[in-house]
């Protein structure tokens, strides 16, 4: 709460597509691994959470078909001005929708879900949900591709409402540099992780010339249950990795990506 008893309004980090930007620069390899995924699919291809477009212009600039599902207008009508500019209108469209109630008459080989989007369901009956509706959307031997991260209970424990810098990060074009620190608060029960991100933005001389605080939600999910939800969902594991370049994921892995194949009943 605020001083004087006025609770602070919750602004989504997605409602700033330019922040977004300058600081997400996404996973080692994953650019490269979702664009070689997509060309083996021979496309369309399907990307849900697919935010500023930083995968889907990628794919689209490999040639293929790309179809991006975002919940925020600011993030989607970035990935269009984007695309734009790229002269990648032809190749893509994007649909403001939830992961859970999309509907676009027709099948994919191919849905992604990179950068750990997933996690942003925050009940197991919503990403049941999202598992059939994508199933449904999936060609027959159509595949499911998507990354989470390996959750820590000792470190989300560590960082427990304390100010946590997550890095400077220079704005393209300028002088000006974006800081961005995170105070996290986790409920273990729920398996939910609420973050405040605090965007200050300084210019060359070292001046604050913009300061946002803007949250995120997520669960988070153990790896043997996220293969229960996809087996339970109609899916078939056929890969399972450590790394973007296909290392090996073991108890030492901290992210997880999972090649699912449509089973068909």
């Amino acid at each position: 709460m605020a001083s004087g008893g006025t609770e602070l309004s919750e602004v989504s980090m997605y409602a700033w597509p330019d922040y977004y930007d300058w600081t997400s620069d996404g996973l080692e390899g994953d650019i490269t691994y979702y664009t070689e995924l997509a060309q083996a699919s021979g496309g369309p291809v399907l990307e849900l959470g697919c935010g500023t477009g930083r995968c889907s212009l990628a794919i689209a600039r490999a040639g293929m078909e790309v179809v991006g599902v975002d919940l925020s207008p600011e993030m989607l009508k970035r990935a269009r001005e984007k695309a734009d500019a790229m002269g990648l209108s032809e190749r893509t469209q994007w649909v403001e929708a939830s992961m859970t109630t999309f509907e676009l008459d027709r099948r994919f080989p191919l849905v992604i879900i990179p950068y750990r989007s997933f996690l942003h369901l925050m009940t197991v009956k919503d990403q049941l949900t999202a598992l059939k509706r994508i199933r449904q959307h999936l060609q027959q031997d159509g595949m499911l591709v998507l990354d989470v991260f390996v959750p820590s209970l000792v470190e989300l424990h560590e960082i427990e409402g304390k100010n946590v810098h997550r890095g400077t990060f220079p704005i393209p074009g300028t002088s000006d540099c974006v800081e961005v620190h995170d105070i996290t608060e986790h409920d273990p029960f729920r398996q939910w992780v609420h973050v405040i991100r605090f965007y200050e933005r300084y210019d060359g001389s070292g001046r604050l010339v913009e300061r946002l605080r803007t949250v995120f939600q997520l669960r988070y999910i153990f790896p043997t249950e996220l293969f229960h939800l996809l087996r339970l969902a109609g899916f078939q594991i056929v890969g399972r990795y450590g790394t973007f370049h296909r290392g090996p994921f073991d108890h030492r892995s901290t992210e997880l990506i999972v090649e699912a194949k449509k089973m068909e009943t």
